[in-house]
């Protein structure tokens, strides 16, 4: 009796650890959201500064003086001679572009197999600061004019700046932004067993350098 009891105990056991054998299978069988976590890591970056620019720019602004008048209902002007004035005024600006990667979501990661891209969010440009060189600021007044006074040199460096971001266009802003970021989140995902050949980083299509007008953001 005390033999069939021992048996049965035996039994028990046995079933019982086949049992949690299956549940521990069970939870290790359980897939990971390999994605989400790709995306956590990610947005642990939060703002990625990824290049930083010197721009420098003379802007030149001509005010030429002239008598308007009309005759037969048509306006005409006649430039003076002795009535011209214009400045050179040096600018030295800095922009910096950034890629908000706290914005990246689930969308923003294409998986193919083993072949992951992912889509960042569109780059921010800011205008950081303008300096202005006061010292070298040259005026050339002619005997009858005037020189420029503090208001009107003021508006003459705003419209400075305005073609300081109209000249960004030739800088190689997206992509520059774009090898940056490469250059962070590859590490991150080949560290999740994926193979660097395997991944690209991109922005959305679509994106150009004509877009920037709509991201620049200015701060100084």
């Amino acid at each position: 009796m005390r033999k069939l009891f021992y048996f049965i105990m035996v039994l028990f056991l046995v079933s019982a650890c086949g049992r949690r054998d299956k549940n521990q299978e069970a939870v290790q069988a359980e897939p990971i959201d390999t994605t989400a976590q790709m995306v956590n890591q990610i947005n642990m970056c939060s703002r990625l500064y990824t290049s930083e620019y010197k721009i420098r720019k003379i802007i030149l602004f001509d005010d030429p003086a002239a008598i308007s008048f009309s005759f037969l209902n048509k306006v005409y002007k006649i430039g003076l001679p002795l009535g011209q004035r214009s400045v050179a005024i040096p600018v030295t600006a800095t922009v910096k572009t950034y890629v908000d990667l706290g914005k990246l979501t689930k969308d923003n990661i294409v998986r193919d197999g083993q072949k992951v891209e992912i889509v960042l969010p569109d780059p921010q440009v800011m205008l950081t600061a303008t300096h202005i060189d006061h010292t070298h600021i040259v005026q050339n007044i002619s005997f009858f004019r005037s020189h420029f006074n503090d208001g009107e040199l003021a508006l003459i460096e705003q419209q400075g700046r305005k073609d300081i971001i109209k000249s960004m266009g030739s800088l190689n802003i997206l992509e520059d932004a774009r090898t940056s970021a490469a250059r962070q989140l590859v590490p991150i995902v080949t560290a999740m067993g994926f193979d660097e050949r395997n991944i690209t980083v991109t922005f959305r299509k679509g994106l150009t350098i004509r877009d920037l007008s709509k991201l620049i953001k200015q701060i100084d």
